[in-house]
């Protein structure tokens, strides 16, 4: 296995063109010459290392989802989205690992767009097969996309719950108006949702021009963001890292150790706010003058103790995601790039301590965080010895969906409506992650993505039920509740319950060696 990176790579170098390279020919010499190359950051090292360990599983894929009512101009549609390709380095980017795993930059790469004639295939079952089919990372183009005509008449009913898009058409719809599904799917070693949407905003400009993306203004982008990363100074990361987590193995699983749950694959498990609900809690966090994700880490926290049995103060730890635009570099919050980071979130919940305690203590170390989102929870785990160790940080992740701020003209032109774009979220290789996502309407929903070998069905449907309930005691609080008193809210319900690992903990590692790496980094381990 090749090396792992140092947080000090960074800058563009020429490296070696992976497979499907199309190089620029030198006219002076007559020969190719390799396109440029970027060092891969750390977690992107780790993304390659699980998904290699894991091929045709859909992890690390995301996928991106919209309905398009009136006509759609098939041609023009693939010339908008060839020409922000043409435009953004990272659509044009591909892996290679020789000598060592780099992000090469080609040249020219095309887009791949297919559409498929109302009636060839249904929704769910496209969706959930573009994401198995998952990118090979060896070729540039991380991010394809995929159209399904609907028959006249036939958009009705909700996408189904392993869809990337939510509920169908609201009332009024005009039945005989010309629906299109628009699927991007998009792999997170090169991309996040925050990305898509704004490469998204990049095609709708390109469209609404006739097909061609218009300007030529040099905006930031992987380049840029890699020097960045090459100047920031790890040994101040570092020092924050191992001075401020706790010494000890916190508790990390959401749910009991169970039996095999003898299914398998990637299960999604979702429950909703109303509007009314999601309101509620809004107001009653900003009361409190606290972001709503502290609200879902705080939820998130008491579960995991739950989950412990204990009677008294545990530590308990899980990921929290951040987007990596609050990083100090000239226009990031409109860089398409792998930003999206989780670090790890440890916390020590006492059933006796006041919640609002709790739920403070979350914010600030939140605050404290966001300083160093540049920083992967692989670097955390080596820099205070648990990658050598043992004893993880996280083992669950939760996300509070985020999405660059849109312009504000509405993409309507031509008798064309969009609907807005809805991101699926991404199965990982945690056993379980949480997703929060904000619904046009004002409710609130929460997607659980389990590995189905961990926790079954019904479990996952427990725990996302679990923290439905739990949310919506929250605006009865007071500064006087205690966890233990918000916990009892629960008092009955079943644990939810998860298995052992099957799969051996080296197998990833062999995996990328396989393909050609150097000596192996024994301290490396596959998390899921």
């Amino acid at each position: 296995m090749p090396s792992r990176p140092g947080a000090e790579q960074g800058g563009e170098r020429r490296g070696a063109a992976g497979a499907g390279a199309a190089d620029s020919p030198d006219p002076r010499a007559g020969t190719p010459v390799e396109p440029p190359a970027l060092p891969v950051t750390w977690q992107q090292h780790d993304l390659l290392l699980d998904s290699f360990g894991h091929r045709g599983t859909g992890r690390h894929v995301e996928q991106v989802s919209w309905r398009w009512r009136g006509p759609l101009d098939v041609e023009r549609f693939t010339a908008s989205w060839q020409s922000v390709v043409d435009r953004e380095t990272v659509l044009r980017a591909a892996f290679a690992w020789d000598p060592e795993p780099h992000v090469v930059l080609h040249e020219r790469a095309a887009a791949e767009v297919v559409c498929h004639p109302a009636g060839s295939v249904g929704w769910d079952e496209l969706v959930e097969r573009e994401r198995l089919r998952g990118f090979d990372l060896r070729r540039p183009g991380p991010l394809r996309i995929t159209l399904l005509e609907e028959p006249p008449g036939g958009a009705g009913g909700p996408a189904g719950a392993g869809s990337a898009e939510g509920p169908g058409p609201s009332a009024g719809t005009d039945p005989d108006e010309a629906v299109t599904r628009v699927l991007l799917t998009f792999h997170h070693g090169l991309l996040d949702a925050w990305s898509v949407f704004v490469l998204i905003d990049e095609f709708y400009r390109a469209y609404l021009a006739g097909g061609a993306l218009p300007g030529g203004e040099r905006r930031p982008d992987v380049r840029d963001w890699s020097r960045w990363l090459s100047h920031q100074d790890p040994g101040v990361a570092r020092e924050f890292w191992t001075r401020t987590l706790p010494a000890g193995t916190p508790a990390v699983l959401p749910a009991a150790p169970g039996p095999d749950t003898l299914e398998s694959g990637c299960g999604r498990a979702e429950a909703r706010l109303t509007p009314a609900e999601a309101d509620r809690l809004h107001r009653w966090a900003a009361a409190q003058a606290l972001p709503d994700s502290s609200a879902l880490q705080a939820v998130w926290a008491l579960l995991l103790h739950r989950a412990t049995g204990a009677s008294g103060p545990a530590q308990v730890g899980f990921g929290v995601t951040v987007s990596g635009r609050g990083i100090t570099l000239d226009g990031v919050e409109r860089l398409p790039g792998p930003l999206r980071n989780c670090l790890p979130m440890s916390v020590r919940v006492d059933p006796g301590q006041r919640f609002l305690r709790l739920l403070t203590g979350l914010r600030d170390r939140a605050l404290d965080m966001a300083a160093y989102e540049w920083v992967s929870a692989g670097q955390i785990h080596e820099w205070t010895g648990r990658a050598t160790c043992g004893g993880r940080l996280l083992e669950s992740l939760v996300a509070v969906e985020r999405a660059p701020r849109r312009p504000t003209e509405a993409h309507t032109a031509g008798g064309v409506r969009v609907d807005p774009p809805r991101a699926s979220g991404v199965h990982t290789e945690f056993p379980v992650a949480l997703f929060a996502h904000c619904e046009p309407d004002g409710g609130l929903t929460l997607s659980a993505l389990h590995d189905r070998a961990r926790i079954s069905a019904a479990d996952a449907r427990r725990l996302v039920g679990h923290c439905v309930r739990l949310l919506t005691a929250l605006p009865r609080t007071d500064e006087r509740t205690t966890v233990a008193e918000v916990l009892a809210v629960l008092a009955g319900q079943a644990l939810p319950r998860i298995a052992v690992r099957r799969r051996p903990e080296p197998a990833a590692r062999a995996r990328l060696h396989s393909i050609g790496g150097r000596a192996a980094v024994e301290p490396v381990t596959s998390r899921s």
